[in-house]
This record gives structure tokens, sequence and C-alpha cells, in this order.
């Protein structure tokens, strides 16, 4: 079973290596990892995807929550959010397969973000089924390269966390 995971640490040197040590130290696997701060400029978010069963997925909730900089762990499963990734994807565009690329990049509301003689960059923002679908799509008309950020996810609505201090933030 794939899990995404929130993990609200603070915003120091190193956190991520302890992060991703912890994961590597104990056999979990990483498939996509996101990091970048939030609003507040001491916090920031790592989002990470794994997989393993629910006691699996206990496990690395508890062992992330003993590191010092974690502030907070959420698992997405079961919960109101919005998840989406970006890929961008170069492909072949010569004059006889043009149309019909156009024609699959409107459907997915994809933009054509850089233009050269032999090929088309695209910009593609979604769900992993919605990506995985223009994909297949675009693999007969020559796809030259792809680059996939992961999974970035958000729970619906506002939700608030406290820090060591007691302060409350907006997550």
């Amino acid at each position: 079973m794939t899990h995404t995971i929130s993990i609200l640490v603070e915003n120091e040197f190193g956190v991520l290596a302890r992060v991703s040590g912890m994961f590597s130290g104990r056999g979990f696997n990483i498939e996509s990892l996101s990091v970048a701060p939030t609003l507040d400029s001491t916090v920031s978010r790592i989002t990470l995807v794994t997989t393993g069963d629910d006691a699996v997925l206990a496990q690395i909730v508890k062992q992330l929550n003993k590191l010092v900089p974690v502030i907070r762990v959420s698992d997405f499963n079961d919960t109101g959010n919005v998840e989406r990734e970006l890929v961008l994807v170069k492909v072949r565009a010569d004059a006889a397969s043009r149309g019909e690329l156009m024609n699959v990049i409107d459907i997915f509301r994809g933009k054509v973000i850089d233009v050269g003689p032999e090929s088309y960059i695209i910009e593609i923002t979604g769900g992993e089924g919605k990506i995985d679908a223009i994909l297949e799509l675009l693999k007969p008309l020559g796809i030259l390269e792809i680059v996939r950020t992961g999974r970035v996810a958000m729970f619906r609505g506002t939700q608030t966390l406290r820090t060591p201090e007691g302060k409350e933030k907006v997550a």
C-alpha cells in the first residue's frame, strides 16, 4: 500500500539527511520526496511517498516522531486532501505529429512551455492517474525525456499546529 506522509520539521541544517537516514537505516523505501519551507520560515514540510502495510506505516511514524527536529507527522491516506504532481515531458514534435500532440495536450490541460525545431517541452500538473494517462498517450508520439516532481499534498480545510513552545502556527 502506498502512503503519502507529511512531516513538519524545524528548518535547520541536516534535517533532511536525518529523515532520509532513518528510512535507509530501517530498510524503508522513499518513492518520492519534496521539501520546502512553509509560511513560517522556521518550519519546513517534507512530503514523501513510501510503501508498506499499516504496521510498517506505524513503525515509520513512530521512528520519525523520535527525531528531535520533527514537529508533526501526518499520513494523508483516508483523509480529505489534495494531491498533485508536476511533470515536464520533452516530446518529439515533427510537422506530421504536432496536430495530434496539441490535441492530447489540450485534453489534459497541459501547457507547451518550450518549442524547439523538433521537440516540445510540455508541463502537466495533476494526480498520478492523470500523469500516467497522458504519458501513455505521448509514448507513441516519441517521448524524449521525462522529469517528475513526485507527489505533493495538502489537507483540505485549516489545520493548526503547535510549536514545541506551545505557540500556534497555521500549517
